[in-house]
């Protein structure tokens, strides 16, 4: 439905044929404009949230009624010691029907409007997954990094994390299910904003995947050109999702090809030239 602050059966007559999606002052003015004085708006946004849509949102995540384990919110974050001095806080940009977040809060977003708020709860099928017993497995304790291995304590084996559920012995119960499986979650959210800019669209999923925001982003024609930050150069997390962005960008923003640009100022090397330097010099010393 479109919204007017006058006039809505003329207004409603004159866009009958518009698409859903949203129509540009410049068009709105040229059908509506001796109507513009009584207006107060000077762009009509279809509201809908659709699949494929990029859309800022913010939220918190609950489990047992109070617990909180995810928000937005960097203060609330901080009450609740879920703090990550790392994080990105003011709220996520994500593709609806991407799998960017649970696929129950995923499916809640479409046919909602801008400006929505509101609450859903998520059963584990549509959350983190039901709990699967056969993921709770028996560790020999010399297979822990600490050998102190006490109920409650996080692990990681052969790049599998788990909690620590019991120990007998010298071998350790080991859940590696999420932490949050077989849960019901409650998300409180609220869709900010829907993003028609591509290259906000752009920095917006380089946010969420790399937890930097602002990354210089440009577009030229139809090719996405992304300077990549120093510190992203040799990051592992980078190197293996660097393809899957490039394709979300192609895919959801209608580029034809994504550029990655590595820029090495002078300085960044130099000291390691140097470091060279010195060493081959005390290797022909001695």
């Amino acid at each position: 439905m479109w919204y007017f602050h006058a006039y809505p059966l003329i207004a409603k007559s004159c866009f009958a044929f518009v698409p859903k999606s949203y129509i540009k002052a410049e068009f709105y003015s040229q059908k509506t404009s001796k109507h513009l004085p009584y207006l107060k708006y000077t762009e009509l946004i279809m509201l809908t949230i659709e699949k494929g849509d990029f859309i800022k949102v913010s939220y918190t995540g609950k489990f047992d009624e109070d617990n909180i384990f995810d928000t937005t919110d960097e203060e609330l974050a901080k009450e609740n010691d879920i703090y990550n001095p790392r994080g990105v806080y003011g709220g996520d940009v994500i593709i609806v029907g991407a799998g960017h977040t649970i696929q129950g809060l995923d499916e809640d977003f479409i046919g909602k409007k801008v400006g929505y708020s509101g609450t859903v709860e998520i059963p584990p099928e549509k959350g983190f997954g039901a709990h699967n017993p056969k993921l709770v497995e028996s560790i020999p304790v010399n297979r822990f990094e600490k050998k102190d291995v006490s109920p409650g304590m996080n692990v990681e084996v052969n790049g599998r994390r788990g909690v620590v559920v019991k120990v007998i012995g010298r071998r350790a119960r080991v859940d590696f299910n999420h932490p949050l499986a077989g849960k019901t979650v409650t998300y409180n959210y609220t869709i900010d904003a829907k993003l028609e800019d591509d290259v906000a669209k752009i920095k917006g999923l380089l946010t969420l995947y790399t937890g930097i925001p602002e990354i210089e982003v440009s577009i030229e024609g139809k090719t996405a050109v992304i300077e990549v930050p120093l510190g992203l150069t040799f990051n592992q997390r980078w190197l293996m999702a660097k393809g899957q962005i490039a394709t979300q960008i192609i895919d959801n923003v209608g580029m034809e090809k994504v550029q990655y640009v590595e820029t090495y100022p002078a300085e960044a090397v130099t000291p390691a030239a140097e470091e060279t330097e010195s060493e081959d010099t005390e290797t022909s010393e001695e």
